[in-house]
């Protein structure tokens, strides 16, 4: 779509024979005379998860390849985009709506630069900084991932029409970690799968400017501005809200019309950030539906640090967060400064303002903030010589006062007993984290204790669920210093209904040529003689205790969306992308005649203990 100018903004145009999504660059708006048949590719990014708290790195470009061969040399986009992919495994982010010219493109390929990368594995229920290197142990710096399409489902961007093109960057493919050296290393190939998707029920963020609320409308319209960017305008979403749309604006809270009302009175360019799913593709300018919405100082200031992570520990009005996310305000810069940390401090006190997501008046405190909350916070950081972070939450000024968010939590963890309304849970991991690294001191008058968690379940009866269920829990922690019950869940899921990852490595890292003993549409059976391990969930799994008879086999789920890839930076065709079993399964066979080495298998499904069947809608056959 087309960039909407504001007033006092300057558009320019220009057409490619291949489109490059660059960061800066516009392809069409305001003033422009252009005849070029455009569509909208809208393009969205995640990931599968690794084993990583933060995985920064920097985005410079995409390109698209017409199937005629046009295409235009990779450019390196100003200002690059920087992202912290690790925080893209439960979010989608919409990167950019810029309008391309209609036609068929067969291939894509993404630039990325690990120059100034900032990874940090998981060990222990503590975040460690660790040193990407490549698959010859050497340093770093630009990298690139080809992706070719399925020829029998090509990303075609039709005249006037919008269409999702959805990045998946595999990074339980892309990466081999080894927490043996000091710092641990972590070996990148990168593996991205890129595919056209239609609008799902995929959680989608669309940030940007606010253009206008039309009058006697429920929708607002954009420029979209993605992840931490403060001067790209990558064209105009139209965003729908209903009347049990939440709005969080400038520290106030509001349900439906009045927060839409709120949003009318923002001056233009305001920055907003929205939660939902995309909308109408039928028109040039895509639709977005908003369930939450975010913006002014409640989402950023340019004059404010934020900190995001997970409350590790609580003395008083100190916090400790672990995995912290340090925002920097910008000081000559075109985005946010991100920087990461095991442990940050954060300070509160009484004229903190503290609001819980998705609650239109919440009345909290800062006492409400305890051990184990997944909190966003703003105030006025510093980083001492050491490089420890610091933010004070207590003495901002009246524009941006200081704000603590609290922000769904989730838990993992095995049912010990439940009774209707309550629940005892031996808790695995806490917002990504081991309980480990936590101190629970002061939680309570009994403090909680993660071998047996307290949960508030409500009406979420779990009473006839078994012992040692494998359960995914959200919602928020119970205030500092009243528990028990330490938690308050607003959903509870059987680990076996979530999507769960299969990733198979190979002994001694050393790759496989003949990995699978046969595939076919009926599924890969996969030789487990040299296999390694297997993760499912947040648990990991020995490959080598399951039964050989039926022999563990991976089918494709029964849905037309299937994502299964297979490739590498060894094939000119990169990564090839299929949308069906038949055609991926003829291509595995076809990969692997002796020469070909598998790197990592990555799916994504659930298992089925009955079958010895893991049943995926995404498989990543990454070679070395």
């Amino acid at each position: 779509m087309s960039v909407v100018c504001t007033r006092g903004s300057r558009c320019s145009v220009r057409t490619l024979p291949a489109l490059v999504l660059g960061f800066t660059g516009l392809l069409a708006g305001c003033g422009s005379n252009s005849t070029a048949a455009l569509g909208t590719p809208v393009v969205t990014l995640s990931d599968t998860s690794g084993d990583f708290a933060a995985y920064r790195v920097t985005l410079d470009s995409i390109t698209l390849t017409e199937t005629n061969g046009a295409i235009e040399s990779p450019v390196r986009q100003q200002p690059p985009e920087s992202v912290d992919l690790a925080a893209l495994t439960d979010l989608t982010e919409l990167l950019g709506v810029q309008a391309a010219p209609a036609a068929t493109y067969k291939s894509a390929t993404l630039t990325l630069d690990y120059t100034s990368a900032s990874i940090w594995v998981n060990v222990n229920g503590q975040a460690v900084a660790a040193t990407p290197v490549s698959s010859t142990g050497t340093a770093l710096s630009q990298d690139t991932a080809t992706v070719t399409f399925d020829p029998n489902h090509p990303l075609v961007i039709t005249r006037g029409k919008s269409t999702r093109l959805a990045i998946d960057f595999d990074l339980a493919a892309s990466n081999s970690i080894n927490t043996a050296t000091t710092p641990p290393t972590v070996t990148v190939r990168p593996f991205v799968v890129m595919t056209p998707a239609p609008a799902d029920a995929t959680v989608i963020r669309v940030r940007g400017l606010l253009v206008t609320v039309p009058s006697g409308s429920s929708d607002y319209i954009i420029n979209v501005r993605p992840l931490i960017d403060l001067a790209s305008a990558l064209g105009a979403v139209t965003v729908s809200t209903t009347a049990q749309t939440y709005f969080n604006i400038n520290h106030a809270a509001y349900t439906g019309a009045a927060g839409l009302n709120a949003l009318a009175s923002l001056p233009e360019n305001t920055i907003i950030a929205a939660y939902g799913t995309l909308g109408d593709l039928s028109g040039i300018t895509p639709g977005f539906h908003a369930m939450a919405v975010y913006a002014g100082t409640s989402l950023e200031s340019p004059i404010a640090n934020h900190i995001s992570g997970v409350v590790s520990a609580r003395s008083g009005n100190t916090l400790t967060v672990r995995g912290a996310t340090y925002l920097s305000a910008p000081v000559f810069t075109s985005s946010y400064t991100a920087s990461y940390a095991n442990n940050a401090t954060v300070t509160v006190g009484s004229a903190t303002l503290v609001s819980e997501d998705g609650v239109a008046a919440s009345g909290l405190t800062p006492a409400a903030i305890s051990v184990g909350q997944q909190v966003d916070v703003s105030g006025q950081g510093s980083v001492d010589s050491a490089g420890n972070i610091s933010l004070d939450a207590t003495t901002c000024s009246s524009e941006p006062p200081c704000q603590v968010r609290l922000l769904p939590t989730r838990i993992w963890g095995t049912l010990n007993s439940a009774t209707a309304g309550s629940a005892l849970l031996d808790v695995l991991s806490l917002g990504n984290f081991a309980p480990a690294g936590f101190n629970f001191v002061g939680t309570g008058a009994v403090a909680a204790n993660p071998s047996a968690y307290a949960l508030n379940t409500g009406s979420l009866d779990e009473s006839a669920t078994p012992a040692g269920t494998l359960l995914q829990v959200d919602g928020i922690v119970n205030a500092f210093g009243s528990a028990p019950p330490d938690f308050t869940a607003t959903a509870i899921t059987a680990g076996t209904a979530t999507e769960q990852r299969l990733v198979v490595e190979w002994s001694n890292a050393a790759g496989a040529t003949a990995p699978f003993t046969s595939a076919s549409s009926s599924g890969l059976v996969v030789d487990l003689s040299n296999a390694a391990l297997a993760n499912t969930g947040p648990g990991v799994r020995d490959l080598t205790l399951l039964p050989t008879s039926p022999p563990f086999t991976i089918v494709g789920a029964a849905q037309a969306d299937l994502r299964l890839a297979i490739g590498g930076a060894s094939l000119s065709t990169g990564v090839s992308v299929f949308n069906s079993i038949s055609g991926f399964a003829t291509a595995v066979s076809s990969t692997f005649k002796g020469t070909n080495k598998i790197y990592r298998l990555v799916a994504v499904g659930q298992y089925n203990a009955g079958t010895n069947a893991f049943v995926a809608s995404r498989i990543s056959v990454a070679l070395m």
